[in-house]
């Protein structure tokens, strides 16, 4: 580029701006610009590409924020409700993987216990049992009802209160056949003649709760929780201990705080300390919590401790 008068202006014919990244002085006769000049059009396609591309996704943002504040209530979008959404696929999964986990250790006992079962005394080699779950209806059903509702149904779908949601819990046989046929249900106590000789060292190292595994599979039941209870159990002590009903709040779980601190229920009093243990849990929920218990569980099935 040639400057004639030495002050910046230009008035050659050769002269051309170059985008170079220093000033230079001189004629551009012969000059290699390829690498230094680009026509305006190249490029222009990846622009106007990344623009639309741009534009797609900030209009997907504001369709996606429209409905997530038209659609989803309030009451769910708080921080506290989120986390306990968290925690619950968290402790979910924690469920399965252990449940998976479990049921492929003890493979060899579901072909040993069966037999032993059937030799040690006549009867079936599972028991299934009627057990009370986790609560999730917080509050009655059409509480919110209008007065003036045409709603032609009214009462309720629960043909029966259970006080939660009852499922069937799966479990190795250990009490002879028809054994509350004569009494009803009870409580099982320190050597309860119902009980089999296999049965008394199966409830001693809990191997009878092996089956339940499987209800943890199902979504009945979490590794690690309050224990289940019978309809009937549940409907009489709830009226009787203090804060009873709280406990299903959350999942029943196979093994728990209870369980591992208090035994085996015997007497109303033994309710009440196991009510304790059970709110204390669910109050200071963590993974961390539940590992401990699962290591304390280990520690009860070795030593046999809290059995009947």
């Amino acid at each position: 580029m040639h400057n004639t008068h030495g002050k910046g202006n230009i008035k050659d014919e050769t002269a051309v701006a170059l985008n170079m990244p220093r000033f230079q002085h001189g004629l551009a006769a012969g000059l290699d610009v390829a690498g230094a000049y680009q026509p305006r059009g190249r490029g222009r396609f990846g622009q106007s590409l990344k623009f639309f591309v741009g534009e797609a996704f900030g209009l997907l943002f504001i369709l996606a924020s429209t409905a997530f504040i038209f659609a989803v209530p309030a009451n769910l979008t708080g921080v506290g409700v989120l986390k306990r959404l968290v925690n619950r696929m968290v402790k979910r999964t924690v469920d399965i993987v252990s449940a998976v986990v479990g049921l492929i250790l003890t493979l060899p006992l579901w072909v040993v216990l069966p037999i032993i079962i059937k030799l040690d005394s006549r009867g079936p080699v599972f028991y299934v049992q009627t057990r009370v779950g986790v609560n999730r209806r917080r509050s009655q059903r059409r509480y919110h009802q209008r007065a003036d509702a045409t709603c032609g149904r009214v009462r309720e779908r629960r043909r029966e209160d259970y006080m939660g949601k009852p499922f069937k819990v799966i479990k190795f046989r250990t009490m002879v056949r028809d054994a509350e046929r004569e009494s009803g249900p009870v409580w099982a106590t320190s050597k309860d003649p119902r009980v089999t000789r296999l049965g008394t060292l199966m409830r001693k190292t809990r191997l009878d709760e092996i089956p339940q595994f499987i209800n943890i599979l199902k979504g009945d039941m979490s590794l690690v929780g309050p224990r289940p209870e019978r309809p009937v159990f549940v409907r009489d002590l709830s009226s009787r201990v203090k804060g009873y009903s709280n406990r299903l709040q959350v999942k029943p779980g196979l093994t728990g705080l209870a369980q591992v601190e208090n035994g085996y229920d015997s007497s109303v009093s033994s309710v009440v300390r196991k009510v304790r243990f059970d709110l204390e849990y669910i109050r200071n929920w963590s993974l961390v919590a539940d590992l401990r218990i699962i290591l304390k569980t280990v520690v009860v099935v070795v030593t046999g401790r809290g059995a009947c």
